[in-house]
């Protein structure tokens, strides 16, 4: 088999998984799903924001209370 016929049989492989992609399991969410109006886009990036913040303040004040602590024991 040269290189040019396992090229194509890739390119087949590949088209044909994507042809499927609106009739599998997950069809009716693509179909159903829409692109986010910009204020809910905000509101999703302001929310996703502060929760990355919370849990970052919070891992830190774990590393702190590990490192530093201990020594007043």
């Amino acid at each position: 088999m040269s290189i040019e016929e396992k090229a194509t049989e890739v390119q087949d492989e590949l088209e044909s998984k994507f042809r499927n992609i609106g009739k599998g399991r997950y069809g009716r969410v693509l179909r159903m799903a829409r692109r986010p109006e910009k204020e809910q886009y905000k509101k999703v990036l302001l929310i996703t924001g502060i929760g990355i913040l919370i849990l970052g303040a919070a891992g830190f004040a774990i590393m702190w209370i590990m490192n530093y602590l201990p020594g007043f024991f």
